[in-house]
């Protein structure tokens, strides 16, 4: 199995669970900037909601995916007022024919004072133990 990660943050939180994830993965987290060029099995694809929708820079990543070189999807992300991205991830990953795997992983992540400290350590472990399940459970 072959894996990439990508993240789009703004405040660092999600940066934090992608270098934690890419380390058990055994490749480099890299910022969604940075496209993906070679074929990868598995994409653990880090981002949040801001103003109730993930970001229009994430649409765009995602729109730019070459489905003959990405396998699937991975979710992942923190927020502090709303839960999972998956389906807002799910509905652009759909328009260019890229899967979603239905697992991922999602923790509280800290906005203007609303969870503080968080993602904490507890949950950047967490992420690590996640990608390393996940690669276990696939490989």
């Amino acid at each position: 199995m072959t894996y990439a990660v990508r993240y789009y943050t703004r405040t660092g939180n999600t940066k934090k669970l992608a270098e934690a994830m890419a380390a058990e993965l055994g490749v480099e987290a890299l910022p969604i900037s940075q496209p993906v060029t070679e074929g990868v099995d598995v994409l653990f694809l880090g981002n949040s909601y801001y103003a109730f929708n993930i970001d229009k820079e994430v649409k765009q990543f995602i729109a730019g995916l070459d489905k003959s070189k990405v396998g699937k999807i991975v979710n992942f992300g923190s927020a502090a007022m709303l839960n999972s991205t998956y389906k807002k991830v799910k509905a652009e990953a759909d328009k260019v024919g890229v899967a979603m795997d239905p697992t991922e992983f999602h923790c509280k992540g800290e906005f203007k004072g609303i969870h503080k400290g968080r993602p904490n350590a507890d949950d950047v472990k967490a992420a690590a133990t996640f990608a390393r399940e996940y690669k276990n459970k696939n490989e």
